[in-house]
C-alpha cells in the first residue's frame, strides 16, 4: 500500500495544563453553596478553563466512595462558573462508569495543576495550609494600572498579571491579582495577590492599613491587628515557610 499524508488533519501529542477540582463530598447542594461563597463575587475568576474532576478524596471513606454522583448536575454547576469539565480521575469503577456516561473522559495519568482556594469573605477563615494544593502560574502580561480611588464595594481583578493602583483603596474595596499588587497610596481595603496560587506573589503598599491580606490562599484579617511597625507605613507582604507552614510576613520598606 502506498503511504499518504492526510491533507486535512494531523494528530500530535499535546501537553495541556488542567485545573483540577478535588471533590471531597457528593453533596452537590453543599458544593454549590461553597462555590458561591468562594467565587460568587469574582465572576471572571475562571475563563473557560479546562478542568479534571479528581474523585480520589472520596475514596478515603467507604460511605462516601459508595455514594453516587450526579455528574450531569455537577458538570452544569461547574460550567456556571466558566469551567469546562473534560475528564475525571480517581473514582471507583461505578463512579468512573457514571462519569463516562456523562461524557467525561478517564484521565488516570493526567498531570493536574490545582489552584489554591479563591478569596473568602473577610470573616471566613482560610483552609489550613496542608489542604492547599499546587500552584497555577499564569503567563505574564503587562500590569493592569488603576489611577482612580476605589470606593467601598468596588472590586478590581487583574487576571493573569500584576495590579498597580495609583490611588487609595478605601475600606470595603477589594483588589485582586494573579501576580503582585502595588498600591502607591493607602491600602485600607482587601488585597489578594497570587489569587490562582502563585506563592511568589507579593503585596506592596505605600501605607498599609488593610482589612484583609492574602497571598496564594494564606490570609490575615483585621481581626488580627497589623504589627505597629508597619501600620500606616510603606510595607512589603510576602509568603515565607515556617515550621507551622507558610505564613504572611510584613516588612517595612523604609
Amino acid at each position: 500500500m502506498t503511504a499518504a499524508t492526510p491533507i486535512t488533519f494531523e494528530i500530535k501529542s499535546a501537553n495541556f495544563p488542567l485545573v483540577a477540582l478535588l471533590l471531597k463530598s457528593t453533596d452537590l447542594a453543599a458544593l454549590a453553596r461553597e462555590m458561591t461563597q468562594r467565587f460568587g463575587d469574582i465572576p471572571d475568576f475562571f475563563d473557560q478553563d479546562a478542568l479534571v474532576i479528581d474523585l480520589s478524596p472520596l475514596q478515603g471513606a467507604v460511605a462516601s466512595a459508595a455514594a453516587g454522583i450526579d455528574f450531569p448536575a455537577l458538570v452544569a454547576l461547574l460550567a456556571s462558573y466558566r469551567l469546562v469539565p473534560i475528564a475525571v480521575k480517581g473514582g471507583n469503577p461505578a463512579q468512573m462508569a457514571a462519569a463516562r456516561q456523562a461524557g467525561l473522559a478517564p484521565a488516570q495519568d493526567a498531570h493536574l495543576l490545582t489552584p489554591r482556594p479563591a478569596p473568602a469573605s473577610a470573616g471566613q477563615p482560610a483552609p489550613p495550609a496542608h489542604q492547599q494544593q499546587a500552584q497555577v502560574h499564569a503567563a505574564p502580561l503587562g500590569a493592569l494600572v488603576i489611577d482612580k480611588p476605589l470606593r467601598s464595594g468596588q472590586q478590581v481583578y487583574a487576571r493573569g498579571r500584576d495590579l498597580v493602583v495609583l490611588a487609595m483603596v478605601n475600606a470595603g474595596a477589594e483588589v485582586i491579582a494573579d501576580g503582585h499588587i502595588h498600591v502607591y497610596a493607602p491600602l485600607r481595603g482587601r488585597a489578594i495577590a497570587g489569587a490562582r496560587g502563585n506563592t511568589e506573589a507579593r503585596i506592596f503598599a505605600l501605607a498599609l492599613e488593610a482589612e484583609l491580606l492574602s497571598i496564594a490562599g494564606i490570609y490575615r484579617t483585621s481581626e488580627n491587628p497589623l504589627p505597629p511597625e508597619v501600620t500606616g507605613h510603606p510595607t512589603q507582604v510576602r509568603l515565607v515557610e515556617s515550621p507551622d507552614g507558610e505564613k504572611l510576613v510584613m516588612t517595612p520598606m523604609l
